[in-house]
């Protein structure tokens, strides 16, 4: 038996890690494309609360992640919900080179007392779909700001000021 793969969401201001999450919207595909939001949600949940803990009170919360999640699988548009601070995505599979840049990130938030979510994208198909021909990478709310290197800690944080200004 093949092991589920964990897909990295975000529910609320929190990450999660959603085993099967891939596999059941690929089952599910089109034929839900065009079923009303609550009835996806509804079937979204049942399907992966099976392999996956999901807490009462945040059910709501899952299921507008899980919905979120299957209308970006599908091309459609969708609605991202509201995060407080920055949004930083390091891209690359784990080298040295993507390791030390996620680091070098963390203590310039840690220096500059900057709120920023981290999230370290190491799945190569989930790189290629940003575009990047290079590793490390560096997005900052959606911005390709660096590719193939860890710019210098000064870049890093006039980037992270910048964008914070916005």
């Amino acid at each position: 038996m093949a092991q589920d793969e964990v897909t990295r969401i975000r529910v609320g201001n929190s990450p999660a890690g959603i085993m099967g999450m891939k596999r059941v919207m690929e089952e599910m595909g089109e034929g839900w494309a065009e079923k009303p939001d609550q009835e996806v949600q509804d079937e979204l949940l049942k399907r992966l609360a099976g392999k996956n803990y999901i807490p009462e009170k945040r059910k709501d919360d899952y299921k507008k992640a899980f919905l979120r999640e299957f209308k970006k699988f599908l091309g459609k548009p969708y609605e991202e919900e509201a995060r407080e601070g920055l949004v930083i995505k390091v891209l690359g599979p784990g080298c040295a080179q993507c390791d030390r840049l996620e680091q070098e990130l963390m203590e310039v938030m840690a220096e500059t007392g900057i709120p920023a979510d981290i999230e370290h994208v190491r799945d190569v198909k989930e790189i290629g779909r940003y575009g990047v021909m290079g590793t490390p990478a560096l997005l900052i709310d959606g911005r390709v700001k660096s590719v193939g290197k860890v710019p210098p800690r000064n870049k890093l944080k006039e980037w992270l000021k910048e964008a914070q200004n916005k």
